[in-house]
């Protein structure tokens, strides 16, 4: 099924299967004003219309949260937000390099290694995050038997995203996903980002000691996702 883009005054959503299921959709929003309670509904008649049984939401602010509430979505995944403010980053040795299309099947084997289920990305997905902001970039580190890791980063006017770091558990404890954390800050800061966001599972621990070894520090309100049946 394609992905359907929605847009009001001051936001968008994006409408589509979650990783390629038939039974479960995703809404993703993005905006400067919530979405009505109106709005929400809807898009969850849009989505029953389609057959789906369940929907999950982006990853959303506390703000964010209030017209799905009251459409009854209920906290599925509570999430750190950490912040970069691009002034001090460590340096790294670590070599990257640009992402081919052919390294696409193996980033997808490292994803699907690096995260539990729910979290996994399929082809789809991979595409939803590079497509997430306007500028993006894919870099990879090869380690003996191919890619060991992989970092989907994005622009969106002077804010920059760490939409994606994915190292293979084989592979963990080399530095490569921290040179890769700060070779994503280095290309924002080049490219006149101001600071940078990243989230993660409250139960992520490596990916937290990750992120604030390279500067990042945490926000005292995070992110969750939403979910409800439909």
């Amino acid at each position: 099924m394609s992905d359907d883009m929605l847009r009001w005054p001051g936001g968008w959503a994006r409408l589509g299967a979650w990783r390629g299921r038939s039974d479960i959709a995703y809404l993703a929003v993005g905006a400067s004003y919530p979405p009505s309670r109106e709005l929400v509904d809807q898009w969850l008649g849009a989505l029953r219309g389609r057959g789906f049984d369940r929907v999950v939401t982006n990853a959303l602010g506390p703000a964010e949260t209030l017209p799905f509430v009251d459409a009854g979505f209920r906290v599925q995944e509570r999430l750190h937000l950490l912040h970069h403010d691009l002034l001090d980053i460590p340096e790294s040795t670590l070599e990257t390099r640009r992402a081919r299309a052919a390294d696409r099947p193996t980033i997808l084997e490292v994803d699907h290694r690096a995260f539990p289920p729910f979290w996994q990305l399929d082809a789809d997905g991979l595409e939803q995050a590079i497509a997430a902001t306007p500028t993006a970039r894919i870099r990879v580190v090869d380690g003996d038997d191919g890619v060991a890791a992989y970092a989907v980063t994005g622009r969106a006017d002077r804010r920059g995203y760490l939409q994606r770091v994915a190292v293979d558990p084989t592979h963990q404890g080399a530095g490569r996903g921290r040179g890769l954390v700060l070779d994503a800050l280095r290309w924002l800061r080049r490219h006149r980002a101001r600071n940078a966001i990243v989230n993660t599972q409250l139960d992520n621990e490596v990916a937290l000691h990750l992120y604030q070894s390279c500067g990042f520090r945490e926000q005292p309100s995070g992110l969750c996702v939403m979910g409800r049946a439909l």
